[in-house]
């Protein structure tokens, strides 16, 4: 059977009605071109509609390409089934208008009910996301009022071997849009330029085996029997049609227009040392959590703030000390932020994104850093929803609870803050306008109640304070010298943390220019020469100023 199709003829295989499955990683793998058909083909015909959307992270660089371009055909999508929409502004805007029911999934979850579909299960069952807003008694992922008034449930709560569980149903899968580097004329695919092996082969089988159509956009059609068979990642029994993609919707990258095979796994290049952060809110946060790393940890630094733990610990001369493990598959390296977040300069391996979640919900992390939006008093965080303007959790329920340490960091209020530096602490002279301790999160991405029922170690580090998550609630364990308890802790916050007689100062040598002069032996105590606390119920001169 000949395999080859433009992107028009594969577009018109998309019809009223079916639920199709599209592939990337944020800039990552998006097979844009299939994307432009579909468009056009709905621009020609008014059709297809009334699609069933399924898709795993986002597709587009949060300015209108890729998936967020068949956003804008009214009457396209009915139904979203996704785990995160950040670079989506599109499918975003769908679902604040209520045009498409969404139901939102952690990352790990939808990629097991793939995995579920292909070996003709029922559908997947898992234990992350219990006590989150994907939990049924948060709302079951329903993440507009459409998703509510449908009636679906795509999630609900079972029992199995005494624990409680999440079931997903298995559903029908119609046709799936996915991108590799190479596909031959048997239509064996290979992802060899790619930056991540990410849903693609749970995809294809779990579409192929449903009785769908799977499409694979690829850069180049190659002669049968000409690709590595250990690059091949697909075979072509899978494989119904091949297009070769136009090189303008064919980057590696939505980041940028050349191809890069220092983070195919391709090429190890030389790396530039990396520059110190500015001194500021920011790098104190990173600072403080990587005082919290220990010697041949395996973490996962979230996108955001955490991205800057890397230059601080190069400037400690730590690099070494641990090795990163990025959601979507490298493992070691140098990870990249921003529109290339997912991928490494010089990864030393690239797992299967679905291998890396199972890894993660057995417990192989050692600790992850990641940023947050909002914390409550129950040690809950919201990462996902911002105002009424859900992105979604990604990776990130995956992430945060199987981990054994967790540090969250951020700036203890949102929004413009004017927040100097002194001596060995801080002043602070302008607050930010919005509060993020809140009495109850907006969202639950992370619970802080099956943290506590699994013993996890929980930290959440600000600029100017560090609380840990403990059975009591959220414990104030340290402040930075020169602020004010009240005024810049308490009256920040929508409740009150549990407060010990005694809390230490955070260690001065944050707060100051220059390399701390951390050592992996040294980074379990405070600089001895300003080990001291601060009885903060006391007046001074009671015993309060010096307990070192």
């Amino acid at each position: 059977m000949e395999k080859r199709l433009t992107a028009a003829q594969a577009a018109a295989l998309v019809k009223d009605g079916c639920t199709l499955v599209t592939t990337g990683f944020n800039g990552f793998g998006c097979p844009e071109d299939l994307m432009m058909a579909l468009a056009e083909h709905y621009d020609k015909t008014g059709h297809p509609r009334d699609l069933t959307l399924v898709k795993c992270t986002s597709q587009g660089d949060g300015k209108g390409r890729g998936i967020s371009r068949l956003a804008e055909k009214p009457g396209m999508f009915r139904e979203l089934i996704l785990s995160h929409m950040g670079y989506d502004p599109g499918l975003r805007k769908l679902v604040q208008e209520e045009q498409a029911a969404c139901y939102m999934l952690p990352l790990g979850n939808l990629m097991k009910l793939f995995q579920a579909i292909a070996g003709g299960l029922p559908g997947a069952i898992a234990t992350t996301g219990l006590g989150t807003f994907a939990d049924p008694r948060n709302g079951g992922g329903k993440v507009n009022q459409r998703a509510k008034d449908t009636g679906r449930e795509v999630v609900s709560l079972i029992e199995l071997g005494g624990r409680e569980c999440l079931f997903y149903p298995a559903f029908p899968l119609d046709v799936c849009f996915l991108r590799a580097t190479y596909g031959d004329e048997a239509g064996n695919l290979s992802i060899r330029n790619e930056a991540m092996n990410v849903e693609q082969f749970e995809v294809a089988a779990a579409v192929h085996n449903a009785g769908g159509i799977v499409i694979a956009q690829v850069d180049q059609i190659v002669k049968r029997g000409t690709i590595p068979v250990k690059e091949v990642l697909i075979h072509g029994f899978m494989v119904d049609y091949l297009v070769e993609g136009r090189p303008e919707y064919s980057h590696q990258s939505f980041a940028n227009d050349r191809f890069r095979p220092e983070i195919a796994g391709l090429a190890q290049i030389p790396t530039e040392e990396v520059p110190p952060l500015a001194m500021g809110p920011r790098k104190i946060c990173c600072r403080r959590a990587v005082m919290e790393l220990r010697p041949d940890s395996l973490i996962n630094l979230g996108i955001g703030m955490p991205g800057g733990i890397g230059s601080v610990a190069a400037e400690e001369g730590l690099s070494d000390l641990f090795t990163v493990s990025v959601e979507c598959g490298p493992i070691g390296g140098i990870p990249l932020g921003g529109m290339e977040f997912g991928a490494s300069v010089n990864p030393e391996a690239m797992y299967r994104m679905s291998d890396t979640l199972q890894l993660y919900d057995g417990g192989a992390l050692d600790m992850a850093v990641l940023g947050f939006a909002e914390v409550d008093r129950y040690g809950n965080v919201n990462a996902s929803s911002f105002h009424g303007r859900m992105v979604g959790p990604g990776g990130f329920i995956d992430i945060t609870q199987n981990a054994q340490k967790l540090c969250f960091i951020g700036t203890f209020t949102a929004g413009k803050q004017d927040v100097g530096l002194r001596d060995n602490g801080l002043v602070i002279h302008t607050q930010g306008p919005q509060k993020k301790f809140l009495a109850e999160v907006e969202s639950i991405t992370f619970s802080g109640r099956e943290a506590v029922r699994k013993g996890q170690e929980v930290l959440y580090i600000t600029e100017r304070a560090v609380f840990r998550l403990e059975k009591e609630g959220i414990t104030l364990v340290e402040i930075a010298h020169g602020v004010d308890l009240q005024r810049d802790i308490l009256d920040q916050m929508e409740f009150q943390p549990v407060i010990p007689e005694y809390i230490r100062y955070m260690d001065p040598r944050l707060f100051r220019d220059g390399p701390m002069g951390l050592t992996p032996e040294q980074m379990e105590m405070v600089d001895p020469e300003y080990e001291f606390w601060r009885d903060l119920r006391r007046p001074k001169g009671e015993g309060g100023e010096n307990r070192g």
